[in-house]
């Protein structure tokens, strides 16, 4: 319990920290967009997920974009093992897709989940009725954000998810 509460403390001190466009975002959502970039150094990639050591690792948002320019401003100048943030909102999900984790906003994540199926891309999603949702998805539990993984999901894609993340989700696939 302690961890998690470490993790929740370092997420709503970071989503403090964004600016003034941030405090105009929805707690829920400064909150998520922080889980956004903070999940990074606890996931490991394979060494094709990156064109170089020091190519950027980029967070793709797709479908509704809930954070603004919130993620943006709070990922500048923050790295991941040598490698710069960069967050890019994509009008398509296609296989081939050129980012190390990918957000797909609203109800319908099927199509852009099944794009980039065996792809080495950390899906993130909200979770939602249809059942289609991301190796990790957003859960709202008593008023706030918390987080399942699919650990076999991931595992199937070349990636892999430090156990101290697996730790803190309140539910994990394996």
């Amino acid at each position: 319990m302690a961890p998690l509460m470490r993790l929740a403390a370092l997420v709503f001190l970071a989503s403090l920290g964004g600016g003034a466009r941030a405090a105009d975002l929805p707690l829920e959502y400064a909150v998520k967009a922080s889980y956004l970039y903070k999940f990074a150094p606890f996931v490991q990639w394979p060494s094709a997920a990156f064109d170089t050591p020091t190519a950027p690792l980029s967070i793709c948002i797709a479908g509704p974009d809930p954070f603004g320019p919130a993620l943006s401003e709070a990922v500048r100048g923050q790295r991941v093992n040598g490698h710069p943030i960069v967050v890019r909102r994509v009008e398509a999900v296609r296989p081939g897709l050129t980012c190390q984790i990918l957000y797909v906003g609203g109800d319908d994540t099927s199509a852009a989940l099944q794009a980039v199926a065996h792809e080495p891309i950390l899906t993130v999603t909200d979770h939602n009725r249809s059942g289609a949702g991301g190796m990790i998805q957003f859960v709202m539990m008593a008023g706030r954000v918390r987080f399942s993984i699919d650990q076999a999901a991931a595992q199937g894609n070349g990636i892999a998810i430090s156990s101290k993340l697996l730790g803190l989700a309140v539910s994990v696939n394996r």
